[in-house]
């Protein structure tokens, strides 16, 4: 039997637990069941920086080059593990042993790695190999910035055909909000662009990080223009899946990590209401 500290748990993402460059398995609050991590980033580089990102070291820019070939045998030889070793019954708890998707994640933003288009090719040509294909989810967790260029645009076409689906940031609907949060100084106008590229590519849920800073939970402003955007993009027809609504549920590695605590679960679950009587499928994570 193994440890306690080797079992896996919805608290603990990191990306070495599999031994593996790219490919790692976390146990997902959201997914319910365990996910494959693909991470890109291997250098902690990004092109935002949010306040309540969990990778340590984090830096500014890209991924460097991708080695198509040891990712691709890595998700082959871990998927097999999965699917026919004893991975699951030593390090899954039983109530999550299953595959539930495989997400583009890791400790940057996805889409910023050159290589992304080919990357979706060589997942989709695994999960073929498994029989996967239609039976879990490929999901990219993405802040959306990037896709506007065509090979990721390319690449979440491919998706769209592997049963995939986008999670696209949106952590607040005003320009200081998204400074404050998320370190970048994108415009609400090519937020609002951005997603309706990716909604009219592979089927597009938003996803939203909400948190206390300093001990004040998000102003009555934010909760307005984050509904008022909401509603605005739900009435042109930009094509939302739903609304992924999580808060803090592992400790972040910014500087500012002391500033941020979780909400209560009113809270939470008010701003959750609100979304739904939008008309919106809302998921809420505490």
């Amino acid at each position: 039997m193994p440890s306690q500290a080797s079992i896996l748990t919805v608290h603990d993402h990191d990306r070495t637990t599999a031994g593996l460059t790219y490919v790692y398995p976390v146990v997902s609050r959201r997914a319910g069941g365990v996910s494959v991590g693909i991470n890109l980033n291997t250098n902690n580089a990004c092109n935002w920086r949010c306040i309540y990102c969990q990778v340590p070291d984090l830096t500014r820019g890209g991924p460097p080059a991708i080695d198509l070939s040891r990712l691709e045998q890595e998700l082959r030889t871990f998927l097999r593990e999965l699917l026919f070793g004893d991975f699951m019954q030593e390090r899954v708890p039983e109530e999550a042993r299953r595959i539930n998707d495989i997400a583009l994640s890791g400790n940057g933003e996805p889409t910023s790695a050159k290589e992304f288009d080919q990357v979706i090719a060589l997942i989709g040509k695994v999960m073929g190999e498994f029989d996967l294909i239609g039976k879990i989810k490929l999901v990219l967790i993405t802040n959306g910035s990037l896709v506007h260029r065509a090979y990721v645009q390319s690449g979440l076409k491919h998706m769209a055909e592997l049963n995939g689906e986008v999670w696209f940031k949106l952590d607040g609907a005003t320009p200081g909000d998204v400074r404050r949060i998320n370190g970048t100084r994108l415009s609400i106008a090519k937020v609002r662009e951005n997603f309706r590229i990716a909604a009219s590519l592979c089927p597009t849920w938003l996803q939203t990080c909400v948190f206390a800073l300093d001990g004040e939970s998000p102003s009555r402003e934010w909760r307005e223009a984050y509904v008022a955007l909401l509603s605005s993009l739900l009435g042109e027809g930009a094509g939302i899946q739903g609304v992924l609504l999580y808060g803090l549920a592992r400790p972040s590695m910014q500087p500012e990590a002391t500033r941020l605590s979780a909400l209560p679960n009113e809270w939470m679950e008010q701003l959750a209401k609100e979304v739904s009587d939008l008309g919106l499928t809302v998921k809420l994570s505490l």
